[in-house]
């Protein structure tokens, strides 16, 4: 392990650019960091010490002034205002390390805030982030070391064990080439074995568990995938049939949470949930074989049965936008051009590049893009879709209105809240020696708001009441016309059954994105990005996005997808197909035009279409 990363391969550091302005002199106030303002004593330090010319601007420095101004080591100076006293001047990077970064004393709330905006992140400088001691670098087999081997591919890792293979090391690289090829089975082979975990997606996390559990020599064992298809291009999904297979074989129980048509296939046997979502679900329909579930009358029945048509009459396309060309990460000096106006589809395999090209370089040069994507929105557990929309505000003034209270007292973060729970619902135990627990709340019980609160209605209904209400209930029970807009925006994505009041951490990456997307579709005349937006939909809710889709670029907006679903593609009007494979192997736009053009290319893709 690298003894000054410990391990990590990369080490905070103060970010130069926004701690400086470097076309100001001291005197115009060149240094950004809080407590450096002209006049201050740590300005001063800088500005009188007699080691600068004040006003001379930090870009007309010379390499010496420029290093004793960012990273002198402590010296003793005199300033004009302490005379002939001595006092201690560093440069402001190395200040700024010793008193906020290599630091024992606990951070601060105000520190925390420093670090987060003035500080970055970059490679260890002793190890250049390969995280290990230099003699472990320095040991290596057949001139191969420890980075060597785990920063490559691993399809080309495959390459290099096959090289190093002999007789004596045989046994362990025998099992090591199993587990990298499986692996590369299951749709992963563009990954490395440094690749941190925490930067996997979600899909991908999951097909690492699943490729370690094929190792274990354990049987009988019950193993659930919760929808493992997340990300994987056709192709791939059959590579992930083949896994599960594999794991049955082995003696165990294997279930899936899944909506792909491909996996459902293969099931020895089918549980069917509904007969729709939220309070309209809840019910087993179905149990039985894939045959028996395609004679039945099941939402899911019907929906495998049906196929989306290729779109044979795409929108006329005239105009495009343009990004530069780029060789980010895999990409091979490409281009993306997406017709205005118009749906487009970014297809390809599993790390061909498809994200990278639209989301860090395309939307990069086009900062007015709306991405909507499914990473986590930022809310705390007191959040909900009320809140996150604004229809909160809309309601508590409505309440407001009909009882003659302040708005305040119909919310659980201010006037209204329970004095006892502060508006949680629950309240903390610190039992010692035990892990803190939570325990509803005995005054409000759970409720969170102040229990005289709930004796003002509206229509009936007290604030609870109508926190408790679905979406769909909540389109019927209110008249004023800014919240019925947003909640059908809400109900237009599919998202009905959600309750006002749901916590949001309690929303899949699914219905958060189309919880976005609802904020979103008021705009006109903007380009919108989607990742994966059917990642989590029911076949019949795949057809809704795709007309929430066309309905954007009937209203002049110009739609980007980024999609495996086949449906999603054949009802594209422009196609953009990355590939041929992933990582290294990927990165080639393969082909750019109509769906019914794509079915008569050679790529990955088209055989699926």
């Amino acid at each position: 392990m690298c003894p000054v990363c410990q391990g990590i391969g990369k080490t905070i550091t103060l970010d130069i650019n926004k701690a400086v302005d470097h076309n100001l002199s001291l005197n115009e106030g060149a240094i950004l960091l809080p407590g450096f303002s002209v006049g201050s004593w740590y300005w001063k330090l800088h500005a009188e010490t007699g080691l600068f010319d004040a006003d001379k601007k930090i870009k007309d420095y010379t390499p010496e002034e420029y290093d004793l101004l960012m990273y002198a080591q402590a010296q003793k100076v005199t300033t004009a205002e302490t005379g002939d006293m001595n006092v201690t001047y560093e440069g402001i990077v190395t200040r700024f390390m010793r008193t906020n970064v290599n630091t024992e004393k606990e951070t601060s709330k105000r520190s925390a805030k420093v670090l987060e905006e003035f500080t970055v992140m970059q490679a260890c400088p002793t190890c250049a982030g390969k995280r290990y001691n230099a003699e472990v670098l320095a040991s290596t087999i057949d001139g191969y070391n420890m980075y060597d081997l785990t920063s490559v591919q691993l399809t080309n890792l495959q390459e290099i064990l096959l090289k190093l293979d002999n007789e004596t090391r045989h046994p362990i690289i025998a099992g090591i080439q199993k587990r990298v090829q499986d692996l590369i089975d299951i749709g992963l082979g563009y990954m490395d074995l440094c690749r941190e975990t925490n930067s996997l997606s979600g899909g991908e996390s999951q097909r690492v568990k699943m490729v370690k559990q094929l190792a274990s020599s354990l049987t009988n064992i019950l193993y659930i995938f919760d929808e493992p298809s997340t990300g994987l291009h056709p192709r791939d999904v059959y590579r992930l049939n083949d896994l599960l297979r594999k794991i049955r074989d082995a003696g165990n129980t294997v279930l899936v949470v899944e909506h792909d048509p491909d996996v459902i296939q293969i099931a020895d046997y089918i549980v069917d949930v509904g007969p729709h979502a939220g309070t309209h679900g809840g019910e087993i329909t179905f149990e039985g074989t894939y045959e028996q579930l395609l004679s039945s009358d099941t939402l899911t029945g019907r929906f495998l049965k049906q196929e989306l048509p290729v779109n044979e009459q795409s929108r006329a396309i005239t105009t495009y936008y343009e990004s530069t060309r780029s060789s980010l990460h895999n990409l091979k000096d490409v281009q993306l051009r997406v017709p205005k106006g118009a749906f487009t589809a970014i297809t390809g395999v599993a790390g061909s590049g498809k994200s990278t090209l639209v989301n860090q370089v395309f939307a990069q040069e086009y900062p007015e893009a709306i991405q909507i994507t499914q990473t986590p929105i930022h809310t705390n557990k007191r959040s909900n879709p009320a809140t996150y929309t604004g229809i909160m505000n809309s309601i508590r003034k409505t309440f407001a209105k009909e009882t003659g209270m302040d708005a305040g007292y119909f919310s659980y973060n201010s006037k209204g809240a329970c004095p006892e729970c502060k508006g949680a619902g629950s309240i903390e135990l610190n039992l010692s020696f035990m892990e803190t627990s939570e325990i509803e709340c005995t005054h409000c019980h759970g409720k969170r708001y102040d229990p005289t609160v709930l004796e003002h209605t509206y229509q009936g209904k007290n604030i609870v009441d109508v926190m408790d209400m679905t979406i769909e209930e909540a389109v019927v029970f209110f008249d004023a016309k800014d919240i019925q807009r947003k909640l059908k925006n809400l109900q237009e994505v599919g998202i009905g059954y959600l309750t006002l009041g749901q916590p949001m951490d309690t929303l899949s990456g699914g219905e958060a994105q189309r919880l976005k997307l609802a904020n979103e579709l008021k705009t006109n005349g903007k380009i919108y990005i989607l990742d994966e937006p059917t990642t989590g939909l029911h076949m019949s809710d795949v057809k809704n996005v795709i007309r929430i889709m066309n309905n954007l670029v009937d209203k002049g907006n110009t739609v980007i997808v980024i999609e495996h679903n086949v449906d999603v593609i054949r009802s594209a009007d422009w196609i953009i197909d990355l590939g041929p494979e992933g990582g290294q192997g990927g990165g080639e736009i393969l082909f750019e035009g109509t769906v019914s053009d794509l079915k008569n290319a050679n790529t990955v893709t088209s055989r699926y279409i």
